[in-house]
C-alpha cells in the first residue's frame, strides 16, 4: 500500500459528491416550483471509505496508481424515484445535462443480478473546480424506486454481515423471495400512477393555498388593516377546518382584493 495523503486524495470526490447532490435537488426544486410532476423523490450521496476502495482495488486488481481510473464509484449519488418509469425520465435528463459526461451505463432494472438486486447505475465523468484548478472525476448516479433502494440497504447490510460468499441460503433465498415482492409493489404503483400523482398533485395545491393566504392575511397587518385581516384569519379557520379547497381559492382572491385596495389607500 502507497503512502498518499487519503484526505487530499478523496477531496475531489467529496466536492463532487455535495455538487450533485445540490444539483438534483433543485433540479427537483425548478420542477415543482413549474409546477411540474418532479422524478426525483429524494437524493443521498457518499464517498467510499477507504477500507472499501481498498476492497474493491483488491477485487478488481486495480492498482493503487490506477485508483482514478480503476474504480469508478468512489463518489456517487443516488436519486430515488416513486415509480419504474421515473428513473426512464431521470436517464434522459441526466443525458441531456452539459456539466456532466456520461461514459456508459449499467441496467439492473431490466437485467436484474442474480441476488435480485435493481438498480440503474450511470457512469459520469464530472468537472469539479479545486484550488489547483479543474479536475475530472469519475462519478456513480444510482436511479432507483423506493422500493428498490429498501431491498438494497437491506441487503448491503446482511453482506456486510455474512460477506457474499457465506450468506446462509436460507437467508439468500429469503432475500430473493423479497426482491421479487419489491418488483410487484413497483409494478402495481405503476399501475395506479396516475391516481397517486393526481391526489399527490391535490395535496400539493391545497398545501400551496394555504401558504398564499396565510402570507396574504399577514400581508395586510403590514397595511395596518388589522379588522380585516382579523375577519379573514377567522374565515380561514373555518374553511382549514373543513379542508375545502374551492372556499379557499375564494378567500384567497377576496384577500388579493383587499391587498390591491390597501395598496391604492382605499377601502
Amino acid at each position: 500500500m502507497d503512502g498518499r495523503d487519503w484526505k487530499k486524495f478523496l477531496f475531489p470526490y467529496e466536492q463532487t459528491a455535495e455538487e450533485l447532490k445540490i444539483k438534483f435537488k433543485t433540479l427537483r426544486a425548478e420542477l415543482k416550483n413549474r409546477e411540474e410532476y418532479s422524478p426525483i423523490e429524494f437524493v443521498t450521496g457518499r464517498v467510499k471509505k477507504i477500507s472499501s476502495i481498498l476492497e474493491k482495488a483488491k477485487k478488481l486488481n486495480v492498482s493503487m496508481d490506477d485508483l482514478e481510473t480503476g474504480i469508478e464509484d468512489i463518489a456517487g449519488i443516488r436519486i430515488m424515484c416513486q415509480f419504474v418509469e421515473d428513473i426512464e425520465t431521470l436517464r434522459e435528463l441526466i443525458h441531456q445535462r452539459k456539466d456532466m459526461t456520461v461514459l456508459y451505463e449499467k441496467d439492473y432494472v431490466a437485467n436484474k443480478k442474480e441476488s435480485g438486486y435493481r438498480s440503474f447505475h450511470i457512469i459520469i465523468e464530472y468537472p469539479v473546480q479545486t484550488s489547483l484548478g479543474m479536475k475530472k472525476v469519475l462519478a456513480e448516479i444510482q436511479l432507483r424506486t423506493l422500493a428498490m433502494n429498501f431491498w438494497a440497504t437491506i441487503e448491503h447490510s446482511l453482506n456486510y454481515k455474512y460477506k457474499e460468499s457465506m450468506l446462509p441460503d436460507e437467508v439468500r433465498i429469503r432475500l430473493s423471495r423479497a426482491a421479487e415482492a419489491a418488483y410487484v409493489l413497483d409494478q402495481e404503483m405503476s399501475n395506479i400512477r396516475g391516481e397517486i400523482v393526481e391526489a399527490q398533485k391535490l395535496f400539493e395545491d391545497h398545501s400551496s393555498l394555504v401558504t398564499v393566504v396565510l402570507n396574504c392575511i399577514q400581508m395586510l397587518y403590514f397595511y395596518h388593516r388589522v379588522r380585516e385581516a382579523v375577519q379573514f384569519q377567522m374565515r380561514f379557520n373555518e374553511i382549514w377546518e373543513k379542508e375545502d379547497t374551492r372556499a379557499l381559492r375564494a378567500l384567497k382572491e377576496e384577500i388579493e382584493e383587499a391587498i390591491a385596495r390597501a395598496k391604492k389607500g382605499g377601502r
